[in-house]
Formats: structure tokens, sequence, C-alpha cells
């Protein structure tokens, strides 16, 4: 049986899909059939007037409940996998349920928020810098509608009725925060809506619904996958009339995860809270222990304090925040991911080399701790930042790998 509404998160991590699980393997199985027999039964064959509208009328008997699937669905419903398929359904299922809101996955974080984009096709959208790639996706849809760019900080009576603000909060690259409440009043007030990506924050970090959010978006590609070998995009929504539309969207146009990529989203989601909070408290050691560093004043030559002064100019994250807000929206830790800012462009450049157990790589969310020179990635940023994304490796491990590369740098100027 399926946990209830009150169970703990890592409780409906592990059980959520109970009522989907269809066979006695304890370990869910890979679904990878595209295509499923009808019912042999011709009583059971009923002709569809439209497709769409057939295989909507079986989600809305099912998904639209706190726990979906659990009188109506019998394994009997299977057509084609671009519709409906077993592992992406069980996927869903723990994701609405740890989301609270109706959760529709997609191939791609990009392709998710195209698909919020397209559901509102709204006139306006306000956004702050971010992940390049959201503007990209911001661009194409520009192309169609002519949507028009404001700045996140835009003036209020700028936005008007079906406009959206776009929130990426603990913003990339940084790991800073906003306050979803204050963004939310703001589009409310205006008949607009509010979009929170919330990839850096996921679940048992952060509840942006809790907080005004109409959509929220995540990369799943991150810490929902979280083991660096899956693509994936959510979207989770209350309303039901946007998660109907927002599936039938996707039957259309076929941006749909696949059936191994669900599978994997499943088995890593049994872990998920034990995986943030172990990596969301090494980031915060990390923080803290750079921050004190920097702040020591006249260190002793050759200390840990004088090497990181000599090439580290600046660290950033939500945990080095103190607005009030941010306690209540984020009470658990304040994300796995901070950025850091060199004294010099070079020692950007060179630090990621010097390193043995921060690979070297772009994304963000697995298990191993990466470093990323980001002006590599994304063109906007200063070239001398850095972002650092902590797995669960000893965080006294990566204290000392950091450590003896920030002494490298020191020592070769």
């Amino acid at each position: 049986m399926a946990p209830s509404a009150n169970s703990h998160p890592s409780t409906r991590a592990l059980h959520a899909d109970d009522p989907l699980h269809l066979v006695t393997d304890v370990a869910p199985p890979i679904h990878l059939s595209t295509t499923f027999r009808f019912p042999s039964n011709p009583e059971d064959l009923v002709p569809s007037v439209d497709p769409v509208v057939g295989i909507l009328s079986l989600v809305l008997q099912t998904r639209l409940k706190p726990f979906p699937f659990q009188d109506e669905f019998e394994g009997k419903n299977f057509v084609y996998s671009r519709e409906f398929a077993p592992n992406a359904t069980r996927f869903e299922a723990i994701l609405s349920s740890l989301l609270g809101g109706q959760a529709i996955c997609y191939a791609t974080g990009l392709a998710a928020l195209h698909a919020a984009l397209v559901l509102m096709n709204p006139r306006r959208i306000s956004v702050g810098e971010g992940y390049h790639g959201s503007h990209e996706v911001i661009s194409v849809i520009s192309r169609l509608s002519g949507l028009q760019k404001l700045d996140l900080d835009c003036p209020t009576d700028s936005l008007e009725e079906g406009d959206v603000i776009l929130l990426e909060t603990p913003v990339n690259p940084l790991g800073t925060a906003f306050s979803i409440e204050e963004y939310a009043q703001k589009a409310h007030s205006r008949g607009a809506y509010l979009i929170v990506d919330s990839t850096f924050a996921p679940p048992g970090l952060q509840d942006p619904f809790l907080w005004g959010a109409d959509i929220v978006m995540h990369s799943g590609s991150k810490y929902f996958g979280g083991h660096s070998d899956m693509l994936c995009g959510v979207l989770a929504t209350k309303r039901p009339d946007w998660s109907k539309q927002l599936f039938k969207d996707r039957l259309a146009i076929g941006n749909v995860i696949g059936n191994l990529e669900s599978w994997l989203g499943v088995r890593s989601l049994r872990t998920l809270e034990v995986r943030v909070q172990r990596a969301s408290q090494n980031s915060g050691n990390l923080v803290s222990w750079l921050q004190c560093a920097l702040t020591v004043p006249s260190p002793a030559p050759g200390s840990a304090e004088a090497i990181i002064q000599t090439v580290l100019q600046k660290i950033h994250h939500a945990s080095l925040q103190d607005e009030p807000w941010l306690r209540k929206q984020m009470p658990n830790g304040f994300g796995p991911v901070f950025a850091i800012s060199m004294l010099k462009e070079e020692y950007a450049r060179v630090l990621p080399s010097k390193l043995a157990f921060f690979q070297h790589a772009t994304s963000l969310g697995g298990v191993e701790s990466l470093i990323e020179w980001r002006a590599l990635s994304d063109s906007r940023v200063d070239r001398k930042l850095l972002r650092l994304s902590v797995g669960l490796e000893h965080w006294e491990d990566l204290k000392n790998d950091l450590l003896q590369a920030f002494k490298a740098l020191a020592e070769q100027k």
C-alpha cells in the first residue's frame, strides 16, 4: 500500500509508487518496450474519437490523486511510451508526492522550461541572469511569439496579466538565494505567474509552493538523478487544468523522458534525502571554512589562512546571506553548490588541474564533487569565477584537496 500524505518524505521516496508495483521484484524492473498489446477481450476494445482525450481520461482517473493509480490502474492501460510508460509513471508518482503538486517529466530541464512557457504563453517574462540555457529557451520562444524579456527587478507595473516571472533560487552559478515570497507577491499583484527553478534546492531544502510559486521546475538531471548518468526535466503544478494541458502538450510534442532514464530516476529518488543532506552539510562546512579563512586579519605567513587569502577573493553561497526570510525558506540547509572568485583569471583557469577529488566538469548534483571554470560554459560570467558542486566525499578530504591546490597556485605566482 502507498504511504499516507503525512508520511515523512524519505518514506514517500521509497513507497509513493507502491500501487504501481505489479511484479514480485523488490527492485523495480526496467521496461524498455515502446508499445504494448491491446486487451485480448474484444469487449474491452473501445474506439477513441480523439487519442489524446482517450489517454487524458485515464490520466484524470489516476494521476490527479495524492498518490496516483491507487485503485483504477491494473497494468492494462499502457499503449505507447510517448503517451504513457511504466517507469515514467512510477517516477512521476514519487515526484508528485515529494514536490507537493502533479509532476510532469520531460527529456531535459530545458524541455521542461519550454513546456511551461508554451503553456503560459506570456507576453513578457521577468528573469535574472541565472542559467544561460534558460535564456536560450526564452530566445526560441521569442522568435515565435515576440516574448519580451524584462530584468528580474523590473518595476512591478511593467508586468501585466498573464506575464511570467522566472525565478531561479538558489541561482546558477553562485548558489545565492532570492525570496520566493517577495517575487510571488510581485507577480500575483499584477495577475502574473511565478515559475521557480528550484534545481539547486531539491525537496527537503526548499518548497517553492509554500511561498507562492505557481509552477516549480527542476533539471532532474541534477539531484533527482544524482549520479551524473541521466537527463531529465520536471514541472510540478497544483492546478489540475495546467497539468492536463501540460500532459496533452507533451503527447503532441513528444518531449518525453526515456524509459531507461525514468528507471534511473526511480532508483535515484530512493536516496534523494540522504544524498542532498550530506552534500549540503559538506558544502556548508567548506563555505564556512573558506569564509573564516578570508576574514582572518594578518594571518601568519605560510598558514592555511595566508595561503587562501593569497589566491581567493570571495565566496558566494546562500549560507553567507543574513536576510531573515532565508532561514524560513531554506530551514534545512542552503544547497550543495557554491562559487568562488579568484584574485586572478589565471588562478581560476589553473585551479581545477591542481585538484584530486574535485573533477573538472560541467553540471552538478551528482554523488561526486565537481568544479568548473564557468567561463568555459557561460560567456557572461566573470572569468575569475569557479562553480563547485559538492558531493558525498568526506568534507575534510575536500578541504585538504582545496588547500593543497591553493598552495600550489600561491607557490607558482
